[in-house]
């Protein structure tokens, strides 16, 4: 059995940290697939360390090397000025980070706290999506090297969880050979996508911090970058607006356009957005197998997320004639 204050002591001895000050170690909540655990030092430092689970323990294929991509969607955010954990150190099996102040955003802020942060947050988005990389799809190589072009890469992207779908015998509402022909139809619409920007693809409230420590609530960090990819920005609104429309999202789009976010919603855009989407939810139905998350919980995903799949794939043919 892994002792968990030897391998944080190992850790922060090979970042340069003294591990002798470690004074306080405990598991961290709201991980699903990683073991995150929070590192507190007797000279006030507070980091965070990620232990990917083994390679026998089962998941997504987009999922392996995902400490790659979370370590790179750091670097990126560090060089876009926006609020986010520091990447310390980086090794064979684990992810040292800077912890952020705050807490997971809830229901207790008030309307006028709500349109702030969400005015904060569209800037602070905006500014992620002005960094670029060297290609289109995960960084991490899970699902090969990146490719020249987005219709290359999503595509791909979107057949892996397909395939995880049949391996692990998800429960979808639709057979998956219908799922990927109405996703196929609109793919024409990636061609307008031609510069591989920064896409978090997992800003859900939970992996938003709101810092009250100041007095004034303010973002403090967005956090769990490990699903991040180069591609298309319009990507980042389907969890902006976890089964919802981002465009009912006035504060947030005003924030965004201002820190010089493009958000068009012409067809095109539409169609790649019900993409995205039926993607996001692919995902959340399939990983419910390999997480062994139980019958109940698995449940209450179908409930809430079959349908919401339905009507992304039932507005992508309406926008393109396709036969259902």
């Amino acid at each position: 059995m892994v002792d968990s204050w030897e391998r944080a002591r190992h850790v922060l001895e090979g970042a340069g940290l003294d591990p002798g000050r470690l004074a306080h170690l405990a598991p961290m909540s709201g991980g699903t697939y990683n073991t995150v655990e929070e590192l507190r030092l007797s000279d006030g430092g507070r980091y965070v360390l990620k232990i990917p689970p083994g390679a026998a323990v089962p998941g997504l294929r987009h999922e392996r090397g995902l400490l790659v991509s979370e370590a790179e969607f750091y670097r990126s955010a560090a060089r876009a000025g926006v609020t986010a954990p520091r990447l310390v150190s980086l090794g064979d099996g684990f992810l040292l980070m800077t912890a952020c102040p705050g807490e997971p955003w809830d229901d207790t802020l008030t309307d006028a706290e709500h349109t702030a942060l969400r005015q904060e947050l569209g800037r602070q988005v905006a500014r992620l999506h002005r960094v670029t990389g060297p290609g289109h799809g995960y960084p991490s190589g899970a699902l090969g090297p990146l490719a020249p072009d987005w219709r290359t890469a999503f595509p791909g992207m979107f057949g892996a969880v397909l395939d995880d779908a049949r391996r692990y015998g998800a429960r979808l509402p639709r057979p998956v050979d219908a799922i990927a022909g109405t996703a196929a139809s609109a793919y024409g619409a990636l061609d307008e996508v031609t510069v591989p920007c920064l896409v978090h693809f997992d800003l859900w409230r939970g992996n938003i911090l709101v810092d009250r420590s100041a007095g004034r609530a303010r973002i403090g960090g967005l956090i769990d970058g490990e699903r991040m990819f180069w591609g298309d920005p319009l990507a980042d609104f389907v969890s902006l607006a976890l089964l919802d429309d981002i465009r009912g999202d006035e504060a947030f789009l005003a924030g965004y356009r201002e820190a010089g976010g493009r958000a068009v919603f012409d067809v095109p855009a539409r169609l790649r957005l019900a993409l995205y989407r039926a993607y996001l939810y692919l995902i959340m139905l399939t990983e419910t197998v390999p997480r062994a998350v139980g019958e109940e919980q698995r449940r209450r995903v179908e409930q809430a997320v079959g349908p919401a799949l339905v009507a992304a794939l039932d507005e992508i043919t309406a926008l393109t004639g396709a036969a259902g």
